[in-house]
């Protein structure tokens, strides 16, 4: 089958690339359209040693099981539900698990992925594919949510005008945070002005050290030194970026402040999939341009050269 394949920092289109084994409790989805997202370019630059096929944004059609026929989405993270962990309620950090497209389990970019059932959920007929290719970013941004990390009312910075710093942005807004999202990128950051949602570019930024949480969304080093320069003392920095290689930082402003650091990773797909057909989440401004799966490589090099927000792979025909 066709597949966009990493191997180390390389990464190339393969014409021949075996099909996907799907285990007792898997299901092989034909994969529909993938999304390009910000990790798949950091484990281009060595983010967790991966080596396979890329891609855990996706929609397809299941090949079997209770879902057969239908559109899905599929959560991420294949967990074994045996262990304590799983069993403590805490499957997203089994330590047997692996994840799509990032940790010994082969991607969506590709034309099937194997995907363990419990991991999927059928798109309504009301979201058009392109929209729900956008539910795995979507949860990752209620996720904040799930931990309780906001509440109605308080000041939040979003730092980082891509893709899921616009999401992030989009959902705390929604739930009534007062936002404002802080990036480089004018083009970027018009997307959420025409959602009435305030931004300002980093460079016309003034902080004050007044911020209640601040949601680092930078994909860069840089993200967290920039957000204690605007959360106050006794604030929350909530930590979306993940970047390849080592992080150095003095963290006595966070011990002199009391500040709360808090990572805060994969979200709820139903609170996705609820918000999207609601319309209360805008999707489809964000697509910047889309490729065939042939042309995936070019498809990653233009995400990670050019200011661009949702890159999408079109793989198979309905």
């Amino acid at each position: 089958m066709q597949a966009v394949y990493l191997s180390g920092r390389e990464v190339e289109f393969r014409e021949d690339h075996p099909e996907p084994e799907s285990g007792s409790h898997e299901v092989i989805v034909r994969v529909l359209c993938a999304g390009i997202c910000e990790t798949d370019l950091q484990l281009m630059q060595g983010y967790m040693g991966f080596a396979g096929v890329l891609g855990h944004e996706f929609v397809g059609i299941a090949e079997s099981g209770p879902l057969k026929g239908k559109r899905v989405v599929g959560e991420i993270n294949c967990s074994c539900f045996d262990c304590d962990t799983c069993r403590s309620g805490l499957p997203t950090h089994c330590p047997n698990r692996s994840v799509i497209g990032i940790l010994n389990h082969d991607g969506a970019f590709a034309e099937r992925v194997a995907v363990p059932q419990k991991n999927l959920h059928a798109v309504p007929d009301s979201l058009s594919t392109d929209v729900a290719v956008f539910v795995e970013p979507v949860a990752a941004a209620f996720q904040i949510l799930r931990q309780q990390l906001v509440r109605p009312g308080q000041f939040v910075v979003v730092l980082g005008d891509g893709r899921l710093g616009n999401l992030c942005a989009q959902v705390l807004n929604g739930y009534g945070c007062r936002v404002m999202a802080v990036g480089k990128h004018t083009e970027k950051l018009a997307v959420l002005d025409r959602l009435d949602i305030e931004t300002t570019l980093l460079t016309d930024a003034h902080p004050n050290r007044d911020v209640d949480v601040v949601v680092d969304c930078t994909g860069s080093p840089t993200g967290l030194p920039t957000a204690l320069q605007f959360v106050r003392p006794w604030g929350t920095v909530v930590l979306k970026t993940t970047v390849a290689g080592e992080q150095t930082l003095a963290l006595a402003p966070v011990v002199i402040d009391e500040v709360s650091v808090i990572g805060s990773r994969c979200g709820p797909f139903p609170d996705a999939i609820a918000a999207l057909a609601a319309g209360q989440v805008q999707v489809e401004p964000l697509i910047s341009g889309r490729f065939p799966l042939r042309d995936g490589v070019e498809a990653l090099h233009t995400t990670a050269s050019q200011p661009v927000l949702k890159m999408l792979l079109d793989v198979c025909d309905s």
